[in-house]
């Protein structure tokens, strides 16, 4: 197995510190880095451990945002879509989605579509007509400029596949296309990229304080494992919090802004498998919401999302008993047997930081990006909002700010460079994974299939010289390797078990409590070896 990555040497001052370790950090974090500019980030977590990795793992335009007439921003967002399976085609992968019509649906009486409409024809009484969602499908094709992804079609329930699930009621539907992606591993991969570049990435490490200068930031931090307090100079601060950025401006900083961050929580349920084919469901409720049904890690189904006002960043978000209620209620009005609590084999909950701009429920919150900078002093920079399938845009447009004050930066440059292994064709999935078979007969189908999904082309450098499984250390159960979990901790910035099993990959839904806990411990004793020689 390749070395583990060496520490870059240490510029003091650095040229940015980011504060934040999920997507939109850690994708400043690659493209300053790849633009030569030196670069810390440090999160108080794990990588992705609060929003990146609580999303319904969707790259999409947001069919529904069209709703609120957020034409930039879903058009933006659908370009996005094949720019980045062309990336990461490893950890992202075209879907169709499954439209069922109803008669009974309703827009939400709040958005801009259902005023104007119960405006120019208020008979309709705020239903969603097939002819007008079929117009939104069809914009949903026409704005992005879809190249790679296949258009709309119709469906016949009564004997498509995906009929079969679903009641007799839900006769004719719609099918159209987004794509799939692996939220935690996105972060991880890019924050991999940009240590590759040369950036210091720090987890577990807190910013406690930062002391502004006209030039340059000393921002204190603190190790959160071993309790260390140190400190690291910037000439530009940037804000990427997420949750917490409003907390850093006027609690760590101390600074003023007028901007408020709004705190929606997103909760999930994951249950059994519920249908045997491979597309979604974009089920549509009588409150005017959506929600989604996926295929999920092959033996599970995901369902998601709520809106739900979170008052505070420091309370953990969890799934709540009206949460979960509310998505069964919702699937259940759409599948033929009914899903029940006893299904449900795992929640996730996630906390959108979006930019408060006054709209009045939580669904009508704009999921656009506000980039801010201050230049009252030593530059900072800070991030609102954003989503995820246009964290790559989100970076470039804070770039440009950075340029500002960093005077003749190179130009954009993400666009189109793969992220670690993905650097393979969008259909080469299965001819990769043949490959590794072959190299590696000892793999299942599903064990090789998960390292290539996990790792792309790079899975056959973990793999590399392993004639037998026993080459590869202990077996922790599920097919995860001691191998592996060194390639994770050497190579990803994992530190603790829930890192593996719950981020960069969910294997934790396979594994049990005491293999998650060996692991932990092994995990443990492993860092605790490593710190002498990383204090040399």
């Amino acid at each position: 197995m390749p070395a583990p990555l060496a520490s870059p040497p240490r510029p003091d001052p650095t040229d940015l510190l980011i504060v934040g370790g999920g997507i939109n950090g850690c994708g400043i974090a690659r493209d300053a880095a790849g633009r030569g500019l030196t670069v810390t980030l440090a999160e108080m977590g794990d990588l992705a451990s609060a929003t990146s990795s609580a999303s319904t793992k969707l790259f999409h335009g947001g069919l529904r945002y069209l709703e609120y007439f957020e034409f930039r921003l879903v058009r933006e967002a659908l370009i996005e879509r094949e720019t980045l399976l062309r990336a990461m085609p490893h950890i992202s992968w075209p879907m169709r989605f499954v439209l069922p019509l109803d008669t009974r649906m309703r827009f939400d009486a709040s958005t801009p579509a259902s005023k104007l409409l119960t405006s120019v024809l208020p008979w309709m009484k705020g239903r969603r007509p097939a002819w007008m969602i079929r117009l939104g499908l069809f914009l949903y094709d026409s704005l992005g400029g879809r190249k790679i992804l296949p258009a709309t079609r119709t469906l016949d329930l009564a004997t498509d596949p995906a009929g079969q699930p679903l009641k007799d009621s839900f006769q004719r539907a719609y099918e159209y296309s987004d794509c799939w992606i692996e939220d935690a591993r996105l972060v991880a991969l890019n924050a991999r990229d940009a240590a590759d570049r040369g950036a210091e990435i720090l987890v577990r490490t807190r910013v406690i304080g930062a002391a502004r200068g006209p030039d340059v930031w000393t921002v204190t931090l603190r190790d959160q494992q071993t309790g260390e307090v140190f400190t690291r100079r910037a000439r530009m601060l940037v804000n990427a919090a997420g949750p917490w950025a409003g907390e850093v401006i006027g609690e760590t900083l101390h600074e003023t802004s007028s901007d408020r961050v709004r705190l929606v929580r997103g909760s999930h349920i994951v249950t059994r498998k519920l249908f045997d084919h491979d597309r979604c469901y974009f089920f549509q409720g009588q409150d005017g919401r959506i929600v989604f049904a996926i295929p999920y890690e092959t033996d599970f189904t995901l369902i998601g999302t709520t809106d739900a006002e979170h008052a505070d960043p420091d309370t953990p978000p969890v799934c709540t008993e009206a949460e979960r209620d509310y998505l069964l209620a919702f699937v259940n009005r759409y599948f033929r047997q009914d899903v029940t609590v006893e299904d449900i084999v795992w929640t996730y909950s996630g906390v959108r930081p979006l930019h408060d701009e006054g709209e009045g429920s939580a669904t009508a919150a704009s999921r656009d990006y506000v980039v801010k900078l201050d230049r009252a002093g030593a530059p900072l920079l800070n991030i609102f909002g954003g989503k995820i399938t246009t964290y790559r845009r989100l970076a470039e447009s804070a770039l440009e700010k950075i340029a500002e004050v960093q005077k003749g930066l190179p130009g954009r440059w993400t666009a189109g460079v793969p992220l670690p292994g993905g650097d393979f064709p969008v259909d080469g999935v299965e001819d990769l994974i043949a490959r590794l078979r072959a190299a590696h007969p000892f793999l299942t189908d599903c064990w090789a299939h998960r390292l290539v999904r996990a790792y792309g082309t790079q899975a056959a450098d973990l793999l590399d010289g392993a004639r037998s499984p026993e080459d590869l250390g202990r077996d922790f159960g599920a097919t995860l390797t001691e191998a592996e979990v060194r390639w994770l901790m050497d190579r990803e910035f994992a530190r603790e078990a829930a890192d593996v099993v719950w981020r960069r990959s969910k294997l934790g839904l396979r594994l049990s409590r005491d293999q998650i806990a060996g692991l932990d411990a092994w995990m443990t004793e492993r860092r605790l070896e490593d710190m002498p020689a990383a204090a040399e």
